[in-house]
């Protein structure tokens, strides 16, 4: 069975499923959706979740600790298996995650399996930049990349 939480972060609404089993998809809520917001129940999982991103929000996890089962491609499933390698606080390039997946001319597929996460934030897919070092691509946009980006370093830094 599948449950629906909608989660109030520091950085806005964020939908979050789940099967009972594992996370399967984080999303970003845009202000247009909230009006049709229909909740689950809340789980035992679901309060793991909002557990470990209020502690992501707060700086004191680094590694989420979460079964999780994205849908996608066996190219799709590769390529969010190398984001989840990236440490936090560091960045990639797309060109650097196709490197990592033995596909150096994958750039661009790695790009467009970046935009088809389904799981943001525990799937870091902020963490990848282009590369010339700019802010490329978020699906929550790249203000949104930015603040989540300033919060690892801001984590960092602190230690």
């Amino acid at each position: 069975m599948k449950n629906i939480f909608y989660y109030e972060s520091k950085i806005g609404l964020i939908k979050i499923e789940e099967s009972g089993i594992s996370v399967t998809k984080l999303d970003f809520v845009s202000n247009n959706d909230k009006e049709n917001i229909i909740e689950g129940s809340k789980t035992e999982l679901l309060i793991e979740i909002v557990k470990q991103l209020d502690e992501y929000f707060d700086g004191t996890r680094k590694v989420f600790d979460l079964p999780i089962e994205p849908e996608g491609t066996e190219f799709q499933k590769k390529v969010w298996k190398a984001l989840i390698e990236i440490p936090y606080g560091e960045t990639k390039s797309y060109g650097e995650i196709a490197k990592i997946i033995g596909n150096d001319k994958a750039a661009r597929a790695v790009g467009m399996a970046n935009n088809k996460n389904p799981i943001a934030i525990i799937i870091p897919c902020h963490r990848v930049i282009g590369a010339n070092g700019n802010l490329v691509g978020y699906a929550g946009g790249l203000e949104l990349k930015e603040k989540l980006l300033e919060l690892e370093k801001r984590s960092i830094i602190v230690e």
